[in-house]
């Protein structure tokens, strides 16, 4: 059964950090390209950032440039997206999501995931 369980979620001042984990099972790990989205209500969902598993190349969203670092330990299947200065437009349901890498880079497409988590929920006060 394949399965991406999101964690490290939670309320933060505006300027802090967190670390969200996404763990996944169930498939082979190193042939996926494992991404993170975000919705925040009544918007649609968006592509925050991604990595390769084979090669490790990453994809930021614009607006998280310089903030928010993805990171992948393979040995335990296990995908990390630390986010430092964290703004209230962060607030938002984080997802991690996973596709057959291409081969030609990681970009979080939406329509292209194959699996998904429940997501876990960031909230940054002002």
């Amino acid at each position: 059964e394949v399965q991406l369980v999101e964690s490290g979620g939670g309320l933060v001042q505006a300027g802090g950090s967190l670390r969200l984990s996404c763990a996944a099972s169930g498939f082979t790990f190193d042939d996926y390209a494992i991404a993170w989205f975000r919705q925040a209500p009544g918007k649609e969902r968006e592509g925050v950032s991604c990595i390769s598993s084979p090669d490790g190349s990453t994809y930021y969203k614009d607006s998280v440039k310089g903030r928010f670092t993805i990171s992948s330990d393979n040995a335990k299947n296990t995908v990390y997206l630390q986010m430092n200065s964290l703004k209230s437009e962060d607030t938002a349901v984080y997802y991690c999501a996973a596709q057959i890498d291409s081969g030609f880079g990681c970009y979080p497409d939406l329509i292209g995931m194959e699996h998904w988590g429940e997501g876990t929920l960031v909230t940054v006060s002002s």
